[in-house]
């Protein structure tokens, strides 16, 4: 996606959030089939989408993992080839990110990343939402994100090299973000004048920040990593100490779902200064903002 088809997304989904607050929502994809795969658990995700589907007149059709006989062992490129046959629109949420690879090679309609084990992109569109909404402009904003390098903070990187956007990252060694996603931001940043840190210290990340993010630190389907990850993550935590080095004003921002007391204190994610149900609101808007762009 260009710079431009980012901003254009953005500025979407604030006047759609307008003008369903006003009572003025009109866009329509009447008698559009939406196909939603999705190999994992989702709340905010699947809602979102669904909702935004019938706001849109839309028909939404969910299929769960098991639900396909994907669960008896049919590839992921046969699937594919009837779904995109029979809609308008495939959003899959993903094991892994070379199914969804496959399914964008394969499918004559557009496909969709409703989350993959390396991206998470409708997410990072609703986060940059809230912060536009919340700040008026993008460029020079300082982001900072603390604990794993995880698929949500990939996007976010990728999407605040775009946006002219200081993002500050700060995990512990073995838990870095992957350096491809590095290196392709920091080509993006050198064009929009983004700014790309990945330090150790969350201490120093969260120094003079407009805002600091946090994610779960055992994502779904690393169960079986979680008291090594617990470990080793243990002093990343926001918490007020922490949100004090931001900038005065600075908020919190999380995806969800949080686990309390682990990436995040109960404080933090209940104070004035949290974004979080923003965020998640925001994901409805941006949910029809995209469908709209691609039907």
């Amino acid at each position: 996606m260009s710079v431009d088809e980012f901003e254009s997304l953005i500025d979407l989904s604030i006047r759609v959030k307008k003008s369903v607050k006003a009572g003025l929502f009109g866009l329509e994809k009447e008698g559009r089939i939406i196909t939603l795969l999705f190999q994992k658990p989702s709340t905010r995700t699947r809602l979102s989408l669904e909702v935004a589907a019938r706001m849109l007149k839309a028909h939404p059709i969910y299929m769960g993992a098991g639900e396909t006989q994907l669960s008896r062992g049919e590839p992921i490129a046969d699937t594919v080839r009837v779904f995109e046959r029979m809609s308008n629109c495939i959003v899959a949420r993903v094991n892994s990110h070379s199914d969804l690879v496959a399914m964008r090679r394969l499918s004559r309609v557009p496909v969709i990343n409703a989350l993959s084990d390396f991206e998470h992109p409708l997410q990072a569109l609703a986060d940059f939402m809230t912060l536009k909404e919340r700040k008026g402009s993008l460029r020079g904003l300082k982001l900072a994100y603390v604990g794993d390098g995880n698929n949500v903070a990939h996007s976010l990187i990728l999407g605040a090299a775009k946006l002219g956007v200081w993002m500050s990252v700060a995990t512990p060694e073995g838990y870095r973000p992957s350096l491809e996603v590095i290196a392709a931001a920091k080509v993006e940043a050198e064009k929009t004048g983004a700014k790309i840190d990945v330090l150790s210290s969350p201490q120093k990340a969260v120094e003079d920040a407009d805002a600091v993010y946090t994610d779960v630190w055992v994502s779904m389907g690393q169960e079986a990593e979680a008291k090594k990850k617990l470990e080793a993550l243990r002093g990343y935590q926001v918490n007020a100490e922490l949100m004090k080095l931001a900038k005065p004003g600075a908020f919190f921002m999380h995806c969800l779902p949080a686990h309390r007391g682990e990436e995040v204190s109960e404080d933090v994610l209940e104070s004035p200064a949290s974004v979080v149900f923003d965020q998640a609101e925001n994901r409805l808007h941006t949910a029809i903002a995209v469908l709209y762009s691609v039907l």
